[in-house]
This record gives C-alpha cells, structure tokens and sequence, in this order.
C-alpha cells in the first residue's frame, strides 16, 4: 500500500522536522498528509489545499490490524480524497470534509 514511489514518509525527509515544515513541503510538492496527528486535520480546516489530509482515528491497536484495516479501507479513502481536503478515518465510518 505505502511501499511505492507514490508515498513519501516523513523520516525519509527528516526526523527532525516540525509540523510547519512538513505542511509547507506538502503544500510546495501537491501533496496529501497522512496521520494520526489531530493538528494538521486541525489546520487543514482553517486553509484551502493543497495539501489535502488523511486523518487516522483508528485508535490504539496492533500493528497488523491497523495495517488490515487500512488495506481493507484504502480505496474508499483514496477516493474520498480526490474531492474532500480532509478524510477522517474512523473503525466505522470514513468521512470527507470540504
């Protein structure tokens, strides 16, 4: 899902970058933020895209559950995100926020 040139993860660009930093490369670059971090969904509400975000709810669980999770709901949040500039994902539900 994540292992492909699509996909930049954030120690790749610096384990040291703050949230600003990451939000203006995303911005520079067209890209979507994925996370479990409530502040970029807490931003993105407040700004127009790019970046879009991809916000992870899935709580605490093991890591291959949320990996099966995410598999499982992936195509749904990747379409939502073409047309919402936030995607909440939740055990339940996905929504999509303009």
């Amino acid at each position: 899902m994540w292992n492909s040139s699509k996909y930049i993860h954030q120690f790749d660009l610096g384990d040291e970058w703050t949230d600003s930093q990451i939000w203006k490369y995303a911005k520079e670059n067209n890209l979507t933020i994925i996370t479990k971090d409530s502040d970029f969904s807490s931003r993105i509400l407040l700004h127009t895209p790019p970046p879009k975000v991809i916000h992870v709810k899935l709580g605490n669980m093991k890591m291959s559950p949320f990996y099966e999770t995410l598999k499982n709901l992936w195509p749904e949040i990747i379409q939502l995100n073409q047309d919402y500039k936030l995607v909440n994902v939740f055990v339940d539900r996905i929504e999509g926020i303009m």
